[in-house]
């Protein structure tokens, strides 16, 4: 995976790449609004995680993830670290981790 200097830089190489839509993370699943697709955690793929500190501020921490779904869309969720680690199920939170062995 590429270094990125800025959370800016990597979202826009990663558009470049494919992962041109903008999903949101839910309790047990990822959602595409532009879409209005659902996918639940069987039916998607983390392919890069890219996490940038923030240069101040601790708080301006976050996390971007480009994903991949089984149906052929990409897009990225970009989360500040840890916001989610308690309001996602287990099984969600075992999800957003690179799995190298699967591909889709």
């Amino acid at each position: 995976m590429q270094p990125f200097e800025t959370l800016t830089e990597a979202i826009q190489v990663l558009k470049n790449k494919g992962y041109d839509q903008d999903f949101n993370l839910h309790p047990e699943w990822i959602e595409c609004p532009p879409l209005k697709l659902k996918f639940k955690p069987e039916e998607f793929h983390v392919d890069e995680v890219h996490r940038f500190e923030g240069m101040t501020n601790p708080d301006d921490s976050s996390v971007l993830y480009a994903i991949s779904s089984t149906s052929g869309v990409k897009g990225i969720v970009v989360d500040a670290y840890g916001a989610y680690a308690e309001s996602i199920s287990p099984l969600m939170i075992e999800k957003l981790k690179i799995d190298r062995n699967t591909e889709y």
